[in-house]
């Protein structure tokens, strides 16, 4: 193996589909996670020059952890891990759902960091290594829908900071925050063109440029610790509520 080998969690379809085919377009060796989507994770993988396929439910903490560790015993340039399998079901801000919040605390939250720290305890790579944890740009441009996905998604970040405090070098942490941009939860695609629009440049933000983003992060030289937020400035507005509810509403 001469490539750079990269794990992206979540990554048979939506945003992982798109940094997994830039990764490979940089001559990445790609590593697909995927947990019901094998299909479609084995049919991405044979489009590629130089990938391979992983699974396991992130629900449990154990199957992650020793996905991690069998790969670091066989990728001798593992470059980069890459967070990005997410959970995002509707609970509300007065009435938490524990089963929801569980779940979403488990896999957007729990799992990666417990992937970083194993990653970051068994992976080799002469080059430094790079992890990157999605976060979300509701975190700065925060609103009361989607409680317990947003209450993961801020626990995600803070472990992310504390992870880069623990670790300098040639090992840096990211945070990567999207905007909205593929549709979500129950929208149809002419809902989401319509609400994901709202932001300052008044423009729909790509999966493409959250996957040039990823790339740059892996390959680039921002210090450790920092966060790229790629919503087209949406972070930069004050919304009351999800763009979803919002478009809904006729607020756009």
């Amino acid at each position: 193996m001469t490539r750079p080998s990269v794990l992206v969690t979540g990554g048979a379809k939506r945003l992982g589909k798109a940094m997994v085919e830039r990764f490979a377009q940089g001559g990445w060796h790609t590593v697909i996670h995927c947990n019901t989507s094998r299909d479609a994770a084995d049919d991405l993988a044979a489009t590629l020059p130089s990938a391979e396929v992983v699974q396991c439910n992130l629900s449990d903490p154990e199957a992650g952890a020793a996905m991690v560790r069998q790969l670091a015993e066989r990728l001798s340039d593992w470059r980069c891990l890459v967070n990005s399998a997410s959970i995002f079901a509707v609970d509300e801000v007065t009435a938490l759902d524990p089963e929801t919040n569980r779940k979403a605390m488990q896999v957007n939250a729990a799992a990666p960091a417990l992937l970083a720290q194993t990653y970051l305890a068994h992976a080799k790579s002469g080059a430094g290594r790079r992890v990157i944890q999605f976060t979300d740009q509701k975190l700065r441009n925060l609103n009361p829908d989607f409680f317990s996905y947003t209450m993961s998604k801020a626990a995600a970040s803070i472990a992310s900071q504390m992870l880069a405090m623990a670790h300098d070098g040639k090992d840096r942490i990211y945070t990567l925050a999207p905007g909205a941009i593929l549709p979500s939860h129950d929208q149809s695609e002419a809902e989401a063109e319509r609400s994901h629009t709202m932001n300052l440049l008044q423009r729909r933000t790509g999966a493409d440029e959250i996957a040039e983003a990823a790339l740059f992060l892996a390959e680039g030289p921002l210090a450790s610790g920092q966060s790229i937020y790629v919503d087209s400035g949406q972070h930069l507005l004050n919304q009351p509520r999800d763009v979803i509810y919002m478009e809904r509403e006729g607020r756009a």
